[in-house]
């Protein structure tokens, strides 16, 4: 039978759920739960206590710490939306507690409802991780034929991409805030390699961390991809305008100098473990090989030149 109430704390696992057709069973999601548009539709059992639209890289980050350091929640539990949703199941991550709710709230709900649900934590720290925790889920909520077809299919896809052979593996850097910078750790690395590049700085199956231009400019990249956590190209753009174009340290970097500089839609393809991380290692594929993969049809505004 499997669970007929379903809240999910984070946006791959509601994606997941579009995805498998289930989503009639879907009561409850978070406030970024925008993809695909029905989404929207549901009720909102998590919500933001900023509005990181109208705020900077600098603001954004600043205000995180000072929340962490308060000892305060980032998110917002709605105790009547999620009384509402009754779930038998609620699906939440453990990997990092600024992209999405996070343990604490969890328990917080648990406690909160009468009949405790079953609670399924997704953790994946690389790509086999993410298609496993997709088969996991799919199992759990009666559509194994499903999830099996889709990891399958998505299995496929990264194949093609590992198949080809390349002369040679342009030195990757990806960027995951640009101010302060991030590296860019758990999945990410691999999907670079996956891409064709040799990934640096950054150390696979591990938690993104801060670094200093100096870092940058000692690995001397031939491309650099900036992927802030949650952006989209355009916003990406934006924010590299106002904080790098005009820094002449970074300018000096070969990779700057030679206009190879790249923005991804991150929060589409390379911020979340979802099933649409195969569609990023298609965009590094793209960036990195571009002679390779030119045929390589991909969603538009996922990647643009800076």
């Amino acid at each position: 039978m499997g669970p007929q109430r379903i809240v999910t704390f984070l946006p791959s696992a509601t994606e997941l759920i579009y995805s498998l057709g289930a989503d009639d069973k879907l009561f409850g999601v978070t406030h970024e739960c925008n993809y695909p548009i029905n989404a929207k539709t549901k009720p909102r059992v998590i919500s933001s206590v900023f509005d990181p639209a109208s705020m900077s890289s600098k603001q954004i980050d600043d205000k995180i710490c000072q929340l962490m350091t308060d000892g305060k929640q980032i998110y917002n539990l709605n105790k009547e939306n999620l009384l509402n949703a009754k779930p038998d199941l609620i699906i939440s991550q453990n990997i990092c507690e600024v992209c999405s709710a996070h343990t604490e709230h969890v328990k917080i709900a648990v406690d909160m409802l009468e009949k405790k649900p079953e609670v399924y934590t997704m953790d994946p720290h690389d790509v086999d991780e993410i298609l496993v925790s997709i088969r996991d889920i799919s199992k759990m909520i009666g559509k194994e034929k499903e999830g099996n077809e889709l990891v399958d299919s998505l299995s496929n896809r990264l194949e093609l991409i590992k198949s080809k052979t390349f002369e040679e593996r342009p030195k990757i850097v990806a960027i995951e805030w640009l101010d302060p910078f991030f590296t860019s750790g758990h999945w990410i690395p691999e999907m670079i390699e996956n891409a064709g590049g040799e990934n640096l700085i950054s150390t696979e199956k591990m938690p993104s961390r801060k670094m200093k231009l100096e870092e940058i400019k000692e690995a001397n990249p031939d491309i650099i991809v900036m992927m802030p956590c949650g952006f989209d190209v355009k916003r990406t753009i934006s924010e590299y305008n106002n904080v790098l174009a005009n820094n002449p340290d970074w300018n000096e970097l070969k990779a700057v100098k030679e206009k190879n500089v790249y923005a991804v839609d991150a929060n589409s393809y390379f911020s979340k473990p979802s099933l649409r991380t195969i569609t990023g290692i298609e965009i590094l594929a793209k960036i990195i090989h571009p002679d390779v993969f030119g045929d390589l049809q991909l969603p538009e505004n996922s990647f643009t030149k800076i």
